[in-house]
């Protein structure tokens, strides 16, 4: 009887170092997906399992963008946006509950999120070929195709019209967001037990880093990227972030941010970046562009109305301006 104590207590042990000396991994792909830069880390047993975790996402992130891309000439968005001032478009439950979604953002928001911008004619140019301001006629007729209350929907058949010939949608503003979130639901529905959907910085975090650490996200300071003002811990949340860091124009001494209010055909100004913290990365990537456009004072208003919701937006003075639950300060 005491061998066999003996015996099973040895076994016992030798279990538990086994276990003390196995360590999750992680596993970390950077690629491009969407039109843009993806990075996918995930917390794993090992490596190989790490990068199928990985490969699963990357081909639901794929599935999405046929589904939403306006470039795919098949997609069910390129489908909608042919048949405008023709007929309803018969959509898929998801891409019909993604624009109902949208919609509501455009209400919350005035308008200034707007998935019908994809109307509005490129007359500005971000590319340093532009040398003057358009003409306000060109920008009064660049806007008449937009509206988000001109969308029909028939929730009993499940169709998408756009009423008038030239209109069309868009999901740059919240498609990445929608993306990271179904990327990560996906993971967790796998039982992967931590990790961080970044899609070129519109991201969401689920469980801890490998040393039971909390993922951290930086504020990053617009005047130089490499520097950070300020750290945040995000535990199973999500931010996003619009700037104007790299696309913009300077004209008669007046820098133009290529993120254009719909509703007036113009580009912002007086904000450098607005990083939303939220649950869903989808909300924070529709409501990040809707307070650039609103602008600061308007655009935090909003925020502190809406719960579970946090803002913190750097103007053109290169000053921090949060919504009420943010909890830091910082020193540009």
């Amino acid at each position: 009887m005491k061998k066999r104590f003996a015996l099973l207590f040895s076994l016992f042990c030798m279990l538990s170092q086994g276990q003390m000396l196995h360590k999750d991994v992680t596993v970390r792909k950077v690629l491009k997906l969407m039109g843009t830069r993806f990075e996918i880390t995930v917390v794993a047993p090992n490596e190989e399992i790490g990068y199928i975790n990985i490969d699963l996402a990357v081909s639901e992130i794929e599935r999405i963008e046929k589904i939403i891309s306006s470039w795919d000439k098949d997609s069910e968005t390129t489908l909608i946006n042919q048949n405008a001032g023709i007929k309803p478009v018969k959509v898929s439950p998801e891409l019909f509950g993604l624009i109902e979604r949208a919609i509501k953002i455009s209400d919350i928001t005035d308008g200034a999120f707007d998935i019908t911008y994809a109307s509005m004619d490129n007359i500005w140019k971000f590319d340093g070929t532009m040398t003057s301001l358009p003409s306000k006629e060109d920008v009064q007729k660049s806007i008449t195709k937009i509206g988000y209350q001109k969308i029909v929907l028939d929730p009993e058949k499940e169709t998408v019209f756009l009423p008038e010939p030239g209109m069309r949608i868009g999901f740059g503003a919240i498609g990445k967001g929608y993306a990271a979130d179904r990327a990560k639901e996906l993971l967790v529905s796998k039982d992967v037990k931590g990790g961080i959907i970044n899609a070129s910085g519109d991201l969401t975090t689920w469980g801890t880093k490998v040393t039971g650490e909390k993922w951290l996200v930086g504020i990053a300071n617009p005047l130089s990227k490499d520097k950070v003002f300020s750290w945040l811990p995000i535990i199973e949340s999500s931010v996003a972030t619009s700037g104007n860091y790299e696309k913009f124009v300077t004209l008669n001494g007046k820098k133009y941010s290529h993120i254009i209010d719909p509703r007036t055909g113009y580009p912002t100004t007086g904000i450098s970046s607005v990083s939303i913290f939220a649950k869903q990365a989808e909300l924070c990537d529709a409501l990040a562009t809707a307070v650039f456009i609103m602008g600061k004072d308007v655009g935090l208003h909003m925020i502190n109305q809406i719960d579970g919701v946090e803002a913190v937006v750097v103007d053109s003075d290169n000053k921090i301006h949060k919504s009420s639950g943010i909890m830091f300060d910082v020193n540009p």
